[in-house]
């Protein structure tokens, strides 16, 4: 009867562990299209075997729960090489509104297309206009040409500029935006983490990882982050730079404010981490490197361009006479720096007379000093260049910035489509894989059935001392 005994328990025990592998089962198969759902497989332990008379006797195996199947090191990289392209996408976009800006001014980027009308076709027509007087310095149509062109180019520049802090004003408003989702997300992560390290430690946390792993990867995306596993399966959660975000079960939050007329971000002891976080990665990266490098880069460069023409402008029309034989004034109003003077310039004089197109003290039927003033097309005037050459290379180096975004974000989405395969093949599930189990399962409990059976039937005949009964297998 021990033996039998044995043999019951032993049967058993395989109907119970094959039961709980089927559930264990039967649920990757519901979860199959579950975002973040990581493939579970049983775990299965042998059962203490049991000693009579001297001989040991095996119990069978049981399983003992579910067991996730998730490659942390490739996770990371995944979420690593994820903070990358985040930064780059988020950056590329705020560029492409930046070139979006210049399109009507210059030679398309892409097609190669050349523009009719912007800053480029004001620059020439306003070069024109003035040659167009030459032949007749006193004729007042042609003079109000001269200014009207004048207007243009101010009015270009103008709009250049204040399209370029809006789109920082934008960016500005994003990146705090960001902040209160990274907010949101750590706290998340922080409450996970107290569940998990509340479970059973020889236990899977499952799906609560699933849902921590899941807030971590939209975490990456927001925010460059390092993350060190420490006991009981709880997590620490610092920026790029080392800024905490989480430890274990407690969330540390950004904050953002005005400072020096842009948004900056702080961490929970109040330290400006607002130049770290440009370069850890991220959306936020993406956003704070555009808003505080790029445009003001380019911004920097349009201020120079106006400043330049507009300062050697007027020294020729100074230089020279206007209509009524009187010195001639500046044309254009510009700040005494280079700095702000594309959303500062503008058109001084509003009288066509006051054009000084006669050399001074010749009379108004002279045009020397406007020859002065159309040879400026062709000088070195601009940060040493001409004018039209200093446009050209500005427009190509926002092309080219562009350009070298989009094949940095290029390779670097190849770089997560790789890795999000990886991370898959071994923690997704496989209907057909799970398909196979559950068949081979079934088989095994059906088996374990038949066997019960039979003992059951063995052991009835027993216990009814000789009377006999007959059973089927």
């Amino acid at each position: 009867m021990a033996t039998l005994g044995i043999a019951f328990n032993i049967v058993t025990a395989a109907l119970d562990a094959d039961q709980a592998a089927l559930n264990i089962t039967a649920n990757n198969v519901t979860n199959a299209n579950t975002p973040g759902y990581t493939l579970e497989v049983p775990t299965w332990q042998e059962n203490d075997p049991v000693t009579i008379n001297g001989v040991s006797y095996g119990q069978g195996a049981s399983v003992t729960g579910a067991a996730s199947q998730r490659n942390k090191i490739l996770v990371q990289a995944l979420q690593q090489q994820g903070q990358e392209a985040s930064s780059s996408t988020a950056r590329l976009s705020a560029l492409e509104e930046v070139e979006g800006i210049f399109n009507a001014s210059a030679t398309s980027a892409t097609d190669g297309t050349s523009s009719t009308s912007g800053l480029s076709q004001d620059l020439s027509s306003f070069f024109d206009s003035i040659s167009a007087l030459e032949a007749s310095p006193d004729s007042n149509p042609l003079r109000q040409s001269v200014i009207t062109a004048a207007q243009n180019l101010a009015s270009d520049f103008q709009s250049a500029s204040a399209q370029l802090t809006a789109q920082q004003n934008q960016l500005d408003l994003q990146s705090t935006s960001v902040v209160t989702q990274v907010n949101s997300l750590t706290q998340s992560i922080a409450q996970l983490n107290k569940e998990i390290q509340s479970t059973d430690p020889g236990q899977d946390a499952g799906t609560l990882e699933d849902q921590r792993e899941e807030d971590v990867e939209q975490l990456s995306q927001l925010v460059g982050i390092n993350q060190i596993q420490t006991e009981n399966n709880g997590l620490t959660i610092t920026t790029s730079s080392g800024a905490l975000l989480v430890s274990e079960g407690q969330s540390y939050a950004l904050s953002s404010g005005p400072l020096d007329g842009s948004t900056h971000i702080f961490d929970s002891q109040g330290n400006d981490i607002t130049t770290s976080l440009a370069s850890g990665g991220g959306e936020l990266g993406g956003v704070l490197t555009v808003r505080d490098q790029d445009i003001p880069g380019i911004m920097s460069s349009l201020d120079t361009m106006a400043y330049d023409l507009a300062t050697q402008v007027n020294a020729v029309n100074e230089a020279g006479s206007d209509a009524n034989g009187n010195p001639g004034t500046a044309i254009f109003n510009i700040s005494s720096t280079s700095s702000g003077a594309a959303a500062s310039i503008s058109v001084a004089i509003t009288d066509p007379s006051q054009i000084a197109a006669a050399a001074s003290g010749a009379g108004p039927g002279d045009d020397t000093n406007l020859l002065a003033m159309a040879s400026l097309a062709n000088q070195a005037v601009v940060d040493g260049t001409t004018p039209s050459d200093y446009l050209s290379d500005f427009f190509s180096s926002i092309g080219s910035l562009v350009s070298q975004v989009s094949t940095e974000n290029t390779a670097q989405e190849a770089s997560v489509s790789q890795l999000q395969e990886q991370v898959d093949s071994y923690s997704s599930v496989n209907l057909n894989d799970e398909a196979s189990a559950l068949e081979t399962l079934e088989q095994s409990y059906q088996a374990a059935s038949k066997i019960f059976t039979i003992l059951d039937n063995v052991i009835s005949s027993a216990l009814n001392l000789g009377i006999q009964e007959g059973f089927s297998v």
